[in-house]
Order: structure tokens, then sequence, then C-alpha cells
């Protein structure tokens, strides 16, 4: 009997364990901008593009003494991502003292743009 009860136990647990986990997932969702989990990974692959991308302006200011297009960046493999992923595009603006990373959302949803500089701060504009 005691064997059964702990095993009723343990799995009542668990019930409650997926239920918890099933709604923060929910909660999670909702407050993604497509309001869904895909959503909002793509948001977290493109805050780590801009972020990969400003890292690579840094490593090519370093050895070029300015900074450089996306285009200079990808051929003198400094990085190796593409002008967009999911619903944004990449942009580069540089000059010899500064740079702007930009994603642009081509569709609905929000941000509709992220950006990044030479501060090394993710910036968003609904």
């Amino acid at each position: 009997m005691g064997r059964i009860f702990g095993l009723l136990a343990c799995v009542l647990a668990m019930a409650v364990g997926l239920y918890i986990y099933s709604k923060q997932g929910q909660n999670l969702a909702a407050s993604a901008p497509g309001g869904d989990l895909k959503s909002y990974a793509n948001i977290a692959g493109v805050k780590n593009d801009l972020i990969a991308i400003a890292k690579a302006e840094r490593s090519f200011q370093i050895h070029e003494g300015r900074y450089g297009s996306l285009d200079e960046l990808n051929s003198g493999r400094y990085i190796t991502i593409k002008g967009e992923r999911d619903n944004y595009t990449y942009d580069v603006d540089a000059t010899d003292s500064d740079f702007r990373v930009t994603a642009t959302r081509s569709g609905p949803g929000s941000p509709a743009l992220l950006w990044i500089d030479e501060t090394m701060e993710i910036h968003s504009e609904e």
C-alpha cells in the first residue's frame, strides 16, 4: 500500500510540474512579438547576430584602421553572417570612426527595428 501511495504522489507531483512548465511557456510566448516561442527565439537570434557583427567590426577596425561594410566583414572572414534572418534584414553603416548595425523587420510584428553601435548596446524601436 505504501508503494502505491508513493507512486501516486510522484505522478501527481510530475503532473503539477508539467502544468506549471506549460503555463510559463505560454506566458513567454504571449510576450513574444509574434505571440509564439518561434518569434521569441528569432528575436534572440537577431540580437546575437547584431552582437557578433559589432564584435567583427571591432576586430576589423583593429586590423584595417576603420570600420567595414557587411560584405567586407564576410569577405575578410570576420563573420559568416548573411544579410538577413527570418523577416529581418541587416545593414551596416560604417565610417572610419563609428558604425551602426541595423536589423529591420520586413513584415508585421515588433520590434520593427533593432540596432547596435560602437557602444555595444542593443536598441530597439517599435
